[in-house]
């Protein structure tokens, strides 16, 4: 028979938070990531969870609309690298301004003023990695 503590501990742990999935190792395509269409362009979402070292960890990729910029200069705890695959566009970080091109690459640390935009007249592709411990 359960002792009356062993009912409390059981009654505590269930209800703690369930603990989130960790991603799994796999290989995932565009039409496998999760599609979210905004205004400013198509996001698709491929991961987005903790990891064996990470406590959140986001992947996916925006295609910008021309003229569109997906919110204004904005900060966050997570680390992020931003990969531009098409088009052309500015990314502000911290009050500088750069203009970028398929290729361009940025790193940005935790809570650093960052945005971008697509300046060109086609859409803007970029990739972007955000992760904190």
């Amino acid at each position: 028979m359960p002792q009356r503590r062993d009912l409390f501990r059981l009654a505590a742990l269930a209800a703690l938070p369930a603990a989130a999935a960790k991603l799994p190792d796999t290989t995932l395509s565009p039409k496998d990531a999760k599609l979210i269409r905004e205004p400013f362009g198509d996001l698709l979402i491929y991961f987005d969870g903790p990891t064996d070292q990470l406590s959140a960890m986001t992947a996916g990729s925006l295609k910008l609309k021309p003229g569109a910029t997906p919110h204004e200069p904005h900060r966050h705890p997570e680390e992020e690298f931003l990969l531009v695959t098409e088009g052309t566009g500015e990314i502000s970080m911290e009050g500088k301004i750069t203009k970028v091109a398929p290729g361009a690459m940025m790193y940005c640390a935790a809570n650093k003023l960052h945005g971008i935009v697509n300046t060109g007249r086609t859409p803007l592709l970029f990739y972007f990695y955000k992760w904190k411990k």
